[in-house]
């Protein structure tokens, strides 16, 4: 049985690996929100800019419950293949920031964008081999994506 001081830092290092995700990304996103992004045509149904910051703060919360709730079950296969695949996806998070707003390019944000919704399937499916809660916390994140994806998809065909 693992202490529970060994539990809590287990939770708090899941969830901040998560968050870091997230804080790296917002090196790339927060500079381009009051220019380059400010000046798009949006897509119809684009939320005010405002509202992806604490959007983007649950997701990665809910991102790193799931993670430890994952870890938490030990260390063999499925654990090991679950957070590989949770490793990958949580690149590919960083790396559309990149891409998007970093590198302002919609058209090769989105193929990023189409990646990273497989490998959260993906995640969602490893996970829930190990911890079928873990898998449903993720759900939201999916969700999420798939409506940034067809963001992604609007600003690209309208900021030719």
């Amino acid at each position: 049985m693992t202490p529970a001081y060994v539990r809590i830092i287990q939770f708090i290092v899941a969830i901040g690996v998560s968050l870091a995700a997230g804080q790296i990304g917002s090196i790339f996103t927060m500079p381009a929100i009051p220019t380059w992004y400010a000046g798009l045509t949006m897509p119809a149904f684009s939320p005010p800019s405002w509202v992806f910051g604490p959007v983007w703060t649950v997701l990665y919360i809910l991102m790193g419950i799931a993670l430890y709730l994952v870890w938490s079950k030990g260390w063999h296969k499925n654990v090991h293949v679950a957070t590989a695949i949770f490793g990958a996806q949580l690149i590919l998070n960083v790396v559309w920031s990149f891409v998007f707003f970093g590198m302002q390019a919609p058209f090769f944000a989105l193929i990023v964008i189409l990646f990273l919704w497989v490998a959260i399937l993906m995640t969602i499916v490893a996970f829930d081999r190990v911890s079928v809660p873990a898998a449903i916390l993720l759900v939201p994140y999916l969700l999420w994506v798939s409506f940034a994806a067809y963001l992604n998809y609007g600003i690209y065909v309208l900021n030719p």
